[in-house]
């Protein structure tokens, strides 16, 4: 499950290279829904699906270790500092991604915002649901297969950083 997939192109490329996976894209911005529906008929895929949906609700309708992994990239950082009880990364959103990620699955996330990826990595390492697999404090490297987003090429452009962080599902 990808939460905000934006315009969808990172999405479509993990569905079109991985076919024996099902995918799901929980988006609110209707023109990125839009897109994506285009890219997943030009490239005739069948294991993707959509939803316009806030994701918070989404994810509490959803069954307990429903899922194998959950993105989250590049998701807005409400870079105010007053803005910052909006970020979706806190830690009742995490105790909902441990409840729908089975032992054993990720969640990956990434920003180009430094101070939203100390805030994320200081959430997820507090669960105790979570462990790092980069080890205790640590961002993971870019993994080679995850596209470059759109955000992400604007964040290089005007100097940020990125940083990943990829937290594994204890078991029970």
């Amino acid at each position: 499950m990808e939460i905000g997939f934006g315009n969808g192109e990172s999405l479509a490329h993990y569905a079109q290279h991985h076919p024996q996976i099902n995918y799901l894209g929980v988006e609110v911005h209707g023109p990125g829904v839009g897109h994506l529906l285009l890219r997943i008929d030009e490239l005739g895929l069948t294991n993707l699906r959509l939803l316009k949906h806030d994701a918070v609700e989404v994810l509490h309708a959803m069954p307990d270790a429903c899922l194998q992994g959950v993105m989250l990239f590049f998701p807005d950082p409400w870079h105010k500092k007053r803005h910052h009880k909006r970020r979706i990364l806190k830690a009742e959103f995490v105790s909902e991604l441990a409840r729908v990620i089975r032992p054993g699955g990720f969640f990956h996330a990434a920003t180009d915002w430094e101070n939203y990826s100390a805030q994320m990595m200081e959430v997820l390492s507090a669960s105790p649901y979570f462990s790092n697999s980069a080890g205790a404090g640590e961002f993971s490297p870019r993994p080679d297969e995850r596209p470059l987003t759109k955000f992400e090429q604007r964040g290089q452009r005007l100097g940020h950083g990125v940083w990943d962080l990829v937290f594994i599902r204890k078991h029970a």
